[in-house]
């Protein structure tokens, strides 16, 4: 397919705009991609307010964006498993396939990968993107291009799960309800764990996690988290605990509401990078402690929870902004934070 396309750029601080760029050739092992939904991750608002995130930093022209959900538009001569007009959702991060954490399966640690919207590597706020096939996952005629978008973020939220062992009969809590405290939520549940516990401190966030399933709600502001969980669970405590937020208060508090031989997976990046955390409580209790860089090895996982109606992706969601938009679209993502739980983008007018 040859042709122009639109693509939104970062050109400095809080400022986007527009440029045309040629529609790109798929190679032989590629697929083109007409994108229909792109997701705005916290990522995506922390470079467009920041510039940088620790040792990435965006050198303007940038595109954003890497959570992506289209249509297959042309695909690669040794491209077998996928044809035009296939829904997929893309995994967003081309590794080198030879180092040893790929040898091992570990491939979310590779340190050749090469990561949508992760500088240098541009990302998808544009209308076309011609990506590696084996990284294409085919959605069911029942799962939507828009939570295609939104597997990327969920990924993430079933890794954290897989981290930490979630199965069937556990109790469970996640600090924060962002989007990854909501995606770890429901993935908690599609794993079978009977009871998620919700904690944040903003209303509106606790009330989505009311809508998406949590057991119950823990406004931290309000209530004692380590108190009020011990009444939920008659004083034993929580088998698992997803920290999404990266705050010290919550990594403290979640070794007390452990039970003695529990599970923390530690998601959310905090501010410094450095937290003071009770490690002798945490050895008392032989707590395991595991940490979560991205995913690997989810995504079928995920979009068949979708698709059996085991997590809502849908429900996530709380605003969309046409691809026209995207400064207004940026600017209000950065601004309401308390408020947008999920933005995306329609990439088609």
């Amino acid at each position: 397919m040859r042709g122009k396309m639109k693509v939104a750029v970062m050109t400095a601080l809080n400022k986007m705009d527009y440029r045309e760029r040629d529609i790109p050739a798929p190679g032989a092992d590629e697929v083109l991609v007409k994108l229909e939904y792109v997701g705005i991750c916290g990522s995506d608002i922390h470079y467009y307010e920041n510039g940088r995130i620790g040792d990435y930093i965006v050198k303007p022209p940038f595109v954003l964006g890497h959570e992506p959900g289209g249509v297959v538009a042309e695909t690669g001569a040794k491209v077998k498993h996928l044809k035009a007009g296939d829904k997929v959702a893309l995994e967003p991060g081309k590794t080198c396939g030879r180092c040893e954490f790929c040898r091992e399966g570990k491939y979310n640690l590779c340190p050749e990968v090469a990561f949508f919207a992760t500088p240098p590597v541009d990302g998808v706020f544009q209308e076309y993107v011609a990506h590696e096939a084996a990284l294409c996952f085919k959605l069911p005629d029942t799962v939507s291009s828009l939570e295609g978008a939104l597997i990327e973020p969920l990924a993430v939220g079933f890794h954290a799960a897989n981290q930490g062992g979630a199965h069937a009969g556990q109790t469970a809590a996640v600090f924060g309800s962002g989007c990854i405290g909501l995606v770890s939520m429901m993935a908690l549940r599609a794993r079978g764990v009977s009871r998620v516990y919700q904690i944040d401190v903003l209303p509106r966030r606790l009330d989505k996690a009311a809508e998406l399933g949590a057991a119950g709600l823990i406004n931290s502001k309000e209530r004692d988290p380590i108190e009020t969980v011990r009444e939920l669970t008659g004083g034993r405590g929580c088998d698992l605990v997803i920290d999404t937020s990266g705050a010290e208060a919550a990594a403290n508090q979640a070794a007390q509401i452990l039970r003695k031989g529990g599970a923390l997976v530690m998601v959310g990046y905090g501010k410094s990078g450095m937290v003071n955390f009770p490690m002798s409580l945490a050895m008392d209790k032989e707590l395991r402690i595991e940490t979560v860089f991205r995913y690997r090895h989810v995504y079928p996982m995920a979009i068949d929870a979708v698709a059996s109606g085991k997590v809502n992706l849908k429900g996530l969601v709380t605003d969309i902004f046409a691809f026209s938009d995207m400064q207004n679209a940026m600017d209000k993502s950065a601004a309401g934070k308390a408020d947008i739980v999920k933005a995306v983008a329609r990439m088609q007018e």
